[in-house]
């Protein structure tokens, strides 16, 4: 098993930024990547980013520019630093990991881009 806990989330005005951090424990040896997700009511969970273990990221063409997905391996920790933000990115954002033994959630974070 393998449990996420994100922080960093809050309200922000538009063009401001946040980061937020995703700490991974548990089984953490079979992680191949890790990424963030965000759904809006009444919208679907989409992929933000995500990051492989070996360096390789992703983005949603909606953040490309403006998000920046990072990890921090000795710490377990990814990162996602979002600037510009606009009203469109509120939404809870969800940590995500992926192994071989399945897909695992953390609990979410509310992001509010309100001025």
């Amino acid at each position: 098993q393998v449990q996420l806990v994100e922080s960093g989330g809050g309200l922000v005005q538009p063009g401001g930024s946040l980061r937020l951090s995703c700490a991974a424990s548990g089984s953490i040896y079979r992680i191949y990547a890790m990424g963030w997700y965000r759904q809006a009511p009444g919208n679907q969970r989409e992929l933000v980013a995500r990051i492989t273990t070996g360096g390789s990221t992703n983005y949603a063409d909606s953040v490309k520019g403006r998000f920046t997905i990072s990890r921090d391996n000795a710490k377990n920790t990814v990162y996602l630093q979002m600037n510009s933000l606009k009203p469109e990115d509120t939404a809870v954002y969800y940590c995500n990991a992926e192994s071989p033994f399945g897909t695992y959630w953390g609990q979410g974070t509310q992001v509010t881009v309100s001025s």
